[in-house]
């Protein structure tokens, strides 16, 4: 819906690597990654991103167990219409070709999770933020959580702030699937729906903060100035090499006072003289 008027869009085309769609109302056409209008009739309109979470179907189940999920279309299954399930892989080994290279410390397929709140911009490897578990973080001013499911690969963000407070998020124990979410300034317990189900704020409820999945390049393209974390990486010191003596001839002796083979001999010939 765009003031009022319902659009129905169609694929139209591809502009750096990130799909473009035509409504058919009035031919103009749309930029996916930010719903910007960039030709024709409505151009400089944007579309009002619906707030969404990309989970894991066992957790959505879960959360939602009356939920409606979309049927394949038994046409398009019969054409063979519907893309492979690996075609995710095989579209990552094609290089990349945009306007103006993403460069920066990640590679340009990179995942990454974004947000963009108030003209701020921030991306976070995707990797990094599932192995955390629960990742403490800003964008602009304001504080943010990103918080791994039980599941391991669903994710959500959320407002940290909470009654005139900034909380603090750790993962109460080494295993994620049994690990409890904990704020640091009230020991209360929360779920991954955000919501305090013990402690002193039991309860209450986070605010959801909206994120994108995308990969570097798209996101860098969109987002110029966003900040970016990088992937931590452990220093490893370098033990510093012992030296390793000279190997011994033969005939020589192991203890500090040793001598060549020419000097004991001439020793021993020494010794015979004199008896």
């Amino acid at each position: 819906m765009l003031d009022g008027r319902r659009l129905t869009f169609r694929l139209a085309g591809i502009n750096n690597q990130n799909f473009v769609m035509r409504d058919e109302q009035t031919g103009t056409w749309w930029q996916q990654v930010s719903g910007l209008a960039i030709q024709g009739p409505l151009k400089g309109k944007r579309l009002t991103l619906i707030p969404h979470d990309e989970l894991m179907f066992a957790t959505w189940k879960t959360e939602e167990p009356r939920g409606r999920v979309l049927k394949t279309d038994p046409k398009i299954v019969k054409e063979e219409d519907y893309e492979p399930a690996d075609w995710e892989d095989k579209v990552g080994k094609f290089p990349v070709k945009v306007a103006k290279a993403p460069g920066g410390p990640l590679e340009p397929r990179t995942l990454v999770v974004g947000i963009a709140i108030k003209g701020k911009s921030k991306a976070w490897p995707h990797a990094s933020v599932l192995s955390s578990g629960a990742t403490i973080d800003q964008v602009g001013d304001v504080p943010i959580a990103l918080v791994v499911s039980p599941d391991g690969r669903s994710l959500r963000v959320f407002d940290r702030r909470m009654k005139d407070q900034t909380l603090t998020f750790v993962r109460a124990g080494t295993d994620l699937k049994e690990s409890t979410l904990l704020d640091l300034e009230t020991m209360t317990e929360w779920d991954f729906q955000g919501r305090a189900v013990q402690g002193e704020l039991a309860g209450s409820q986070l605010t959801p903060v909206d994120y994108l999945l995308d990969y570097w390049f798209d996101w860098k393209t969109y987002h110029p100035d966003t900040e970016v974390l990088k992937p931590w990486t452990p220093v490893v010191k370098k033990k510093a090499k012992s030296e390793i003596p000279a190997p011994k001839g033969p005939g020589e002796k192991k203890d500090e006072g040793r001598v060549t083979k020419d000097e004991g001999k001439n020793k021993k010939d020494e010794g015979k003289k004199d008896h």
